[in-house]
């Protein structure tokens, strides 16, 4: 939708050297190396089901390109991008290797417009629904582990593990829900947009692409949605909690 008419290996680079840098800042820092290493499984988990549910929406839409380019898989290495994974992992939010699809093939039952939004949105909710998965797994460690467990080195990196779950996909659901190009949000306000301004965003999508670089290299798209990613994690975990009779 979005023609992006400068080099982005470019941006790609940059990116890189930043993650790059992160990772030195890890390997000097054991006690962040360590919470580096724990948050691998949840890296894992959150990027392979987010661009799992794309295809599987997409082709429950009638679109099989990701089925035939073995997309609709479980498998974490059809779907990792180096950069976006690296970031996920140092920052708290990333992205995975888009999933391709052709608006032509989705079923005449609705617009192709709202099958792309709902095929974008299917990322985002796929992670909440993980979250809220994993945070009733959290509690119920709590509720039913043994105090022996609870306390061993097993039982804490079990509920490091989970905990880190929880808040990875929570960040990667947040983070793609931000309306720039290249994330899901950009597709998902589409049909809630007006006739000019559907124009006047696609004819300014290169705009929008630097934008979302800028605020990012920056650091102002972590100021912004850290609030946010604490927010909701918290009250998942809250909800489970409650549901478990732990209380808040």
């Amino acid at each position: 939708m979005f023609n992006f008419s400068f080099d982005k290996r470019i941006i790609y680079i940059i990116i890189a050297i930043l993650a790059l840098t992160a990772i030195v800042q890890y390997a000097t820092n054991p006690g962040a190396l360590f919470g580096l290493v724990i948050s691998i499984p949840a890296v894992l988990i959150a990027i392979t089901f987010h661009e799992f549910a794309h295809a599987f929406v997409a082709d429950r839409l009638g679109d099989d390109t990701a089925r035939r380019e073995g997309r609709l898989s479980l498998n974490p290495f059809t779907h990792l991008d180096p950069i976006g994974t690296l970031l996920l992992l140092v920052a708290g939010f990333g992205w995975g290797k888009p999933v391709h699809v052709d608006p032509r093939n989705y079923t005449r039952k609705m617009s192709m417009e709202k099958c792309e939004a709902i095929v974008s949105a299917a990322g985002p909710i796929m992670n909440l629904i993980l979250a809220l998965i994993f945070a009733l797994i959290y509690c119920a460690v709590y509720k039913f582990g043994s105090m022996q467990f609870l306390s061993s080195n097993a039982g804490t990196i079990t509920r490091l593990i989970l905990y880190s779950i929880v808040t990875t996909n929570v960040g990667l659901g947040v983070f793609n829900l931000i309306p720039l190009p290249p994330l899901d949000g950009s597709k998902i306000i589409m049909p809630f947009l007006s006739y000019n301004a559907k124009q006047w965003f696609i004819r300014n999508g290169n705009i929008f692409y630097i934008i979302f670089v800028v605020i990012w290299i920056t650091g102002i798209a972590g100021t912004i949605i850290s609030p946010v990613i604490d927010w909701i994690s918290t009250g998942i975990l809250n909800l489970a909690r409650l549901i478990f009779g732990l209380g808040i």
